[in-house]
């Protein structure tokens, strides 16, 4: 991509995002956002758009050991500085260390805290009888157990897991260039690892005391791991382990993101063409995959998913109900069958003072995404324009099934849940921005006009459900 086409394309990002705003808080004035959510939103609008359009250029053509050090110390650098002012600010303004709206996080906190000086005292075993007390089964325990590791070692601070959050994301960049360049070409890679390092909602998780970084990280380092183990015919003894652990890692945290990770290889394996996979080859590991899956399935693992898919994703009316209990209007809009083909670009940026504090501070790194989401769809289109497919089935299988994991869920509406999905949306988003057709450009234009319209009219839909207008 050019600069000057990234020049062409962040002047609409930002452009759109402040139309939106101001045309939003002039017609819903006395609703319209506080001074200091504007410009948290602002900025990072700003930041993303502007310094990608300044760094890629100048980035770009460097050999890879240099990029590889740009990227991750650049990257390293802001999220480091953001973790440590974030613990002030949130604690200046909430009296706690913790995020708006914190919910999880002041669970977690003290769960590890009292659990590491079990540890410290000798009480080890107290710790899983502990957990399998109070948790609903291991997508609650991984979390817990890495945060009582980082206490037990460092002591009860708020920073030193945000620090290690910081790191972990920092890498993240890299291994987003690495899967990118290998399915998508190194310009693709490039472009996408540059667009991580300055991702809004990227970086912010890495100011939360909550497991989405965590999650983020295993789950795409776990994707590129099983890239590499395909695509190098190395089938050695650790290139096999890593995306295994990695993956068995990911039920920790959320088991359906585990299961995407196997069914996602799964599909890349059948997909496959004869020069990565030959026909035994496919039977061989798609056979091993299918008894994992099984395995998995009739483990206490399998029987928590069913639990979790009988409480949480079963009902697909869970958000009409919602909105019915607190005596909302407009909760028919917001069942599942309604929301999922919007998967790519929901959650839609809130633009009045009706929302969550969180999803106010962070409306800006969302309306980034809900911008990119155009790219990310267009990627598919051009993906089969090019017969380049094959290349997409890893990426596209684990997007596809989170998403709609998630968009036929209780979650559907939820900016927490959709923020693992996000890395391989970025990746998406430059495979198609590095393949632009001039027609594309036609797309683009429409998209930026029904993207203002959609982000007028579901802050008009926050109002009017509240009875505000």
């Amino acid at each position: 991509m050019s600069k000057k086409l990234t020049r062409y394309i962040a002047f609409y990002g930002i452009g759109v995002y402040l139309l939106a705003l101001l045309v939003i808080s002039v017609a819903f004035r006395e609703h319209a956002l506080q001074l200091k959510w504007m410009l948290w939103g602002i900025g990072e609008v700003l930041f993303f758009f502007v310094l990608t359009t300044v760094f890629y250029p100048r980035w770009k053509n460097d050999d890879p050991k240099k990029f590889w050090r740009k990227v991750f110390w650049t990257a390293l650098a802001i999220r480091m500085v953001y973790a440590f002012v974030m613990c002030y600010y949130y604690y200046w303004e909430t009296g706690k260390a913790f995020e708006y709206d914190a919910a999880d996080s002041i669970w977690y906190h003290p769960a590890a805290a009292y659990l590491s000086k079990c540890v410290r005292g000798g009480y080890i075993s107290y710790v899983f009888k502990y957990l399998n007390a109070y948790t609903m089964g291991y997508s609650d325990q991984g979390y817990v157990l890495w945060l009582t590791l980082v206490y037990t070692i460092f002591g009860r601070s708020w920073l030193v897991p945000r620090l290690f959050k910081a790191l972990m994301h920092a890498y993240l960049c890299i291994v987003v260039w690495k899967l990118g360049s290998r399915t998508m070409g190194e310009r693709t890679g490039r472009l996408a690892a540059v667009m991580c390092v300055f991702m809004p909602i990227l970086i912010q998780t890495c100011g939360l005391h909550t497991k989405e970084a965590e999650m983020i990280f295993l789950s795409i380092f776990a994707l590129e791991r099983m890239d590499y183990l395909i695509r190098s015919k190395k089938y050695t003894f650790w290139s096999i382990l890593v995306p295994i652990l990695l993956t068995v890692l990911t039920f920790g945290f959320r088991t359906i993101i585990g299961m995407c990770l196997i069914f996602a290889f799964l599909v890349f394996v059948l997909l496959s063409s004869k020069d990565l996979v030959g026909r035994k080859g496919k039977i061989v590991i798609a056979s091993s995959v299918v008894v994992v899956f099984f395995v998995f399935l009739f483990s206490p693992v399998g029987r928590e998913i069913k639990i979790i898919n009988r409480l949480k994703f079963t009902d697909l009316n869970y958000q009409s109900e919602k909105y019915e209990t607190m005596g909302m209007r407009h909760g028919e809009l917001a069942k599942s069958y309604y929301l999922a083909p919007g998967a790519f670009v929901l959650p839609l940026a809130p633009m009045v003072e009706e929302s969550p504090d969180h999803n106010k501070m962070i409306h800006g790194s969302t309306y980034v995404k809900n911008f990119l989401a155009f790219f990310a769809m267009l990627a598919i289109v051009i993906a089969f324009r090019q017969k380049k497919w094959r290349d997409f089935s890893l990426i596209g299988a684990y997007e596809f099934s989170y998403l709609a994991i998630i968009m036929f869920s209780f979650a559907a509406n939820s900016e927490r849940y959709h923020e693992p999905a996000i890395p391989l949306l970025v990746l998406m988003a430059a495979y198609a921005m590095t393949h632009l057709c001039h027609k594309d450009l036609k797309i683009f234009y429409v998209y930026c006009g029904l993207l203002f319209v959609a982000l007028f009219v579901w802050n008009w839909l926050k109002l009017s459900a509240r009875g505000l207008v």
